[in-house]
C-alpha cells in the first residue's frame, strides 16, 4: 500500500449523485486517519483539492510563511478554509458533491480523481483531458529549454 495518491480514475455520478472515490485513494485516506474528506476550490484551475491530514498540513504550512495579522495569510486563509468543505464517506466509499463544488467544475455526472500525491483534485473529465493536455506541451517545452541549456557550445553536455 503507497501513502501517496497516483493515477487518475473516472467514474460516474450514481442515480442520487454520488461517486465513488477509487479504492486506491480510499486506502491512503484510511492510512491518513482524516474524518471524512476535505475538500476545497483549486485557487486557480476549475477543479477542486482534496485530502486529509496531509493536505490540511500543507495548508498549514503555507498560512505559517505569513503574519496571521497579514493579507496574505488573510486572503490564503479565507480561500482555502473559507471555501472548504468535509465530505462525508460513506460505507462504500462514496462523497455526495456539493452543488458549489460542481458548479466550480462543472461537473455533471461523470468524474475523474487525479492523483497529485499528498492531495487528489477532482475534475470534470473534459475539463481535466484539456488541463492535461496544456500541462503536456508545458513540459515539452521545458524539457527542450532543458535540453539545450545543458550543452556547451560545443555541443558536449554538462560543459
Amino acid at each position: 500500500m503507497t501513502d501517496r495518491f497516483v493515477s487518475n480514475f473516472t467514474n460516474r455520478l450514481d442515480a442520487k449523485g454520488r461517486v465513488s472515490i477509487p479504492s486506491s485513494f480510499r486506502a491512503v485516506l484510511a492510512k491518513d486517519g482524516y474524518e471524512g474528506l476535505y475538500v476545497h476550490p483549486a485557487l486557480d484551475l476549475a477543479a477542486f483539492d482534496a485530502g486529509g491530514h496531509a493536505l490540511r498540513k500543507t495548508i498549514d504550512d503555507i498560512l505559517a510563511r505569513f503574519s496571521p495579522f497579514s493579507e496574505e495569510w488573510e486572503s490564503l486563509s479565507t480561500a482555502l478554509n473559507g471555501t472548504s468543505e468535509v465530505l462525508k464517506i460513506d460505507p462504500e466509499g462514496r462523497i455526495m458533491l456539493s452543488e458549489a463544488l460542481k458548479a466550480h467544475t462543472g461537473i455533471v455526472d461523470t468524474v475523474t480523481f487525479v492523483g497529485h500525491g499528498h492531495k487528489f483534485q477532482i475534475w470534470e473529465p473534459q475539463r481535466f483531458q484539456a488541463h492535461l493536455d496544456a500541462a503536456k506541451a508545458k513540459l515539452r517545452d521545458v524539457k527542450r529549454a532543458l535540453s539545450s541549456q545543458a550543452l556547451s557550445p560545443g555541443g558536449v553536455a554538462g560543459a
